[in-house]
C-alpha cells in the first residue's frame, strides 16, 4: 500500500490511459471527500478521524495500516486542493449508483461522528450529492439510516 500511494503521489493523481481511474484514485478520491466532511466545522476530532479509518477499511478492505495510510493520503490531498470537482468527479464516473449512495452514507456517518451537524457541514452534502448525481430523496434516506444505525448501537449501549 505504501509503494501504491507513493507512486499515486508521485503521478499527481493522474487518471490511466483512456480516463480509466484505478482503485488506489478512487478510495483516495472517497477518502478526501470524507476527510472534507470532516473538516468542514474547522476541527477534525478523533471520533471523526476513527470513523473515516473505520470507514475506508471497512469499505476498501484494508488492514489497519493501509486505512490510516490511505487517511493520511486523503488528509494530504485535501489540505492541497479547494475544490471537491476533482475528487466528485471520479466517483462519479467510476462508482456505480449504488456505490455513490454507500459514499453518501459514509460522509452521513463522518457528519455525525462528533454528534453536531454543522451548517457546513450540511451544505457540502448537498454539493456532493449534486456533485455525484445522488437525488436528495437517496442523500435523506442515506441519512436516516446513518441516524438508525445511531439510534440502534445507542440504545444497545446504554
Amino acid at each position: 500500500m505504501i509503494n501504491r500511494i507513493k507512486a499515486f503521489l508521485t503521478e499527481r493523481g493522474a487518471a490511466s490511459p483512456a480516463g480509466r481511474h484505478d482503485r488506489d484514485e478512487l478510495e483516495v478520491a472517497a477518502a478526501c471527500l470524507l476527510v472534507e466532511a470532516a473538516r468542514m466545522d474547522s476541527t477534525v476530532g478523533a471520533m471523526e478521524r476513527d470513523t473515516i479509518t473505520r470507514l475506508v477499511s471497512e469499505r476498501f478492505s484494508l488492514n489497519a495500516e493501509e486505512a490510516n495510510d490511505l487517511v493520511s493520503l486523503a488528509e494530504a490531498k485535501a489540505e492541497q486542493s479547494s475544490q471537491l470537482f476533482g475528487f466528485t468527479r471520479t466517483v462519479k464516473e467510476q462508482f456505480s449508483f449504488e456505490e455513490r449512495i454507500e459514499l453518501i452514507e459514509m460522509l452521513w456517518e463522518v457528519i455525525y461522528a462528533d454528534d453536531h451537524v454543522h451548517d457546513l457541514e450540511s451544505n457540502l452534502m448537498r454539493r456532493v450529492a449534486g456533485l455525484i448525481h445522488v437525488p436528495d430523496q437517496e442523500s435523506g434516506a442515506a441519512r436516516k439510516r446513518v441516524l438508525a444505525r445511531r439510534d440502534v448501537g445507542n440504545a444497545s449501549g446504554a
